[in-house]
């Protein structure tokens, strides 16, 4: 027997729907996208938590966002060993064949991941700490975060590590030289926010003050 199935129906009757109004409405601006290319000025880094929703936070269009989506919205470090490295690609496409203007890194509140991070680094998650976990390996990239943050009160790690996760990116996003050019060359610009996904709020890194606040 296969594991694979048809489309479940109510996202095929979505699909319909869309396509009855929303593409139809706006057709030729699909069609224009889907000859021109695609020019968006940033690239965005989330989470894959399904409550982020990065094109309804900034009311953002077809064509505006190149995003990618991982655990935690983490970036590596540049590390060109020739594995498997789905997030390198996506910024190196992002900066080096579309020439985005902006990467924004963006983190959130209640994040699973981090969760699972904080667990890991305070021994409460043996399985996480498995060879065989890629999650558990993924977080590795955001322990030194935890080290940071791990003399906070037990009320205030979580956000802090969350505000980490996004700063370790923004840290190893510099590792790569072809950001780094970029950055240098002032053709493009690193931004962290953090998203509190029930209140609706987003916060933005202030490098100068070494903090986040309302944007």
């Amino acid at each position: 027997m296969t594991p694979i199935r048809p489309l479940p129906s109510y996202l095929v009757q979505r699909f319909h729907g869309w396509r009855a109004t929303t593409y139809q409405e706006n057709r030729a601006w699909y069609r224009r996208l889907a000859e021109s290319g695609q020019h968006p000025r940033a690239m965005v880094i989330s989470c894959c938590d399904s409550r982020v929703h990065v094109t309804s936070i900034f009311g953002a269009d077809e064509g505006e966002f190149f995003i990618h989506r991982n655990i935690a919205n983490l970036v590596p470090p540049y590390n060109p060993d020739g594995g498997y490295h789905g997030t390198s690609a996506a910024v190196e496409y992002a900066v080096t064949s579309l020439g985005v203007a902006h990467i924004v890194v963006l983190g959130h509140s209640s994040c699973g991941g981090v969760k699972g991070c904080h667990d890991m680094c305070r021994g409460l998650a043996p399985e996480l700490d498995e060879k065989t976990s890629f999650v558990g390996r993924w977080m590795d990239i955001l322990r030194p975060g935890f080290q940071k943050v791990a003399h906070l009160p037990d009320g205030e790690i979580l956000r802090a590590l969350e505000m980490q996760a996004v700063l370790t990116s923004l840290e190893n996003l510099l590792t790569f030289p072809f950001v780094r050019t970029a950055v240098e060359a002032d053709r493009l610009t690193l931004h962290g926010l953090w998203s509190d996904t029930g209140e609706g709020l987003l916060e933005t890194y202030d490098p100068a003050r070494g903090l986040f606040h309302p944007v």
